[in-house]
Formats: structure tokens, C-alpha cells, sequence
């Protein structure tokens, strides 16, 4: 077998709204890709190859098992960065920061949620890019004040406003970056769809 027990455990113990939101992940990231501009090298639906290494998984990144994908990002980009008990108060809110942790890794969304929060709501809460139970109680209490539905489209637009201009500084800073530009900007801003916002979470 090309990966350890740790690395294939859990995939069936992720619930139905995880499921759902790693598998968006996945169908944005595609399949097995080796940019010779991009600084992770070998990737498979969004895994690099360090990081699939990392978490016990030793055979080719081209036949990396859709199992082994589902319980790295379950745990690396979901459990990791406190995302997860964000989905029972809105699952479109946790897609939008589960899609930019896989993205470019957790410090900043996490940031922007609570910078976002902080202008959207007077939350008051540290911008310490870690998400706890008091980012989590300050967001349940801007629900209530603003609504769930309203609360989520604009959460959404902030959280997408801020890694737009991130995107930017990137290319900036790296120009070589400049050939991901496009497509970063066309399918990681406005990805999640505004309609989900309201809806129950499963």
C-alpha cells in the first residue's frame, strides 16, 4: 500500500457538509499538476507533494487516492485551523475560508475572518489568525444581530475583497506569479455562491 494507516484513516468518519465542502475543493483544484512556476511542485487535487509526504503518503502524487486527498484536507485545512465548528452556523462562510486555507494556507484567512468580523459587527475579538472559541461565539453573535443571510453575503464579499488584493501583492512582489493571476482571480474570487447563504447547513 503507498500510504500508512494515518494517512487513510477518517476519510468515513467526515461528515456529509465536510464532505461537501472538500469535494468543491477538489473539483476546483483538478487533478495531477507539476508547474514549473509554481513552488509546490508536484500536485495532486490541490495536495502537494510535501505535504502529502508529510502525512504518511510515500507513492506517486500522479495516483495519490482521492481518500488519502479527503483525509489531508480534513484534517490539515479543516480540523487544523479551528474551521470546522464554523460549518452548523454557516457552511458557505466555512467553503469561502476552507477554499483559501487550501489555497495559500490558514494564517491569512483566518485574519481577514476576524478583521472581518471587527468591521462588519464591532466584534472586538484579537486578529491573532487564530480561529476559537471566542471568534467562533463573536460570529454566532453578529448573526443575530445582522441575520444569518446577511451576515453571509457580506462576510463573503470581505473575505473575497481582502484575498483579491492579496493576489495582487503577490504578483507584486513575484512577478513569475503573474501566470496564476487569472486564473486565481476567476476561480477563487466569488467562488462560493451567494444562493447558499441562508440555507441550513447539514
Amino acid at each position: 500500500m503507498a500510504a500508512n494507516s494515518n494517512a487513510l484513516s477518517g476519510s468515513h468518519k467526515i461528515g456529509a457538509a465536510a464532505l461537501t465542502i472538500i469535494g468543491a475543493a477538489i473539483a476546483l483544484e483538478g487533478g495531477y499538476v507539476n508547474h514549473r512556476n509554481d513552488p509546490g511542485g508536484e500536485t495532486n487535487m490541490g495536495v502537494t507533494v510535501s505535504v502529502a509526504r508529510e502525512n504518511g503518503y510515500i507513492g506517486p502524487m500522479r495516483a495519490l487516492p482521492r481518500e488519502v486527498a479527503e483525509s489531508i484536507y480534513y484534517r490539515r485545512y479543516l480540523v487544523a485551523p479551528g474551521l470546522e465548528p464554523i460549518i452548523k452556523h454557516d457552511a458557505a462562510v466555512t467553503e469561502e475560508l476552507f477554499d483559501t486555507t487550501v489555497n495559500m494556507g490558514p494564517a491569512r484567512p483566518s485574519r481577514w475572518f476576524q478583521q472581518s468580523l471587527n468591521e462588519l459587527c464591532a466584534a472586538r475579538i484579537g486578529v491573532d489568525g487564530k480561529i476559537g472559541g471566542q471568534t467562533i461565539a463573536a460570529f454566532a453573535a453578529c448573526q443575530k444581530k445582522l441575520g444569518a443571510t446577511t451576515l453571509c453575503v457580506r462576510m463573503l464579499d470581505s473575505l473575497d475583497a481582502r484575498q483579491k488584493a492579496e493576489y495582487a501583492r503577490l504578483v507584486r512582489v513575484n512577478p513569475n506569479l503573474g501566470v496564476f493571476h487569472k486564473g486565481w482571480v476567476r476561480h477563487r474570487i466569488g467562488n462560493v455562491d451567494r444562493a447558499k447563504c441562508g440555507k441550513a447547513s447539514a
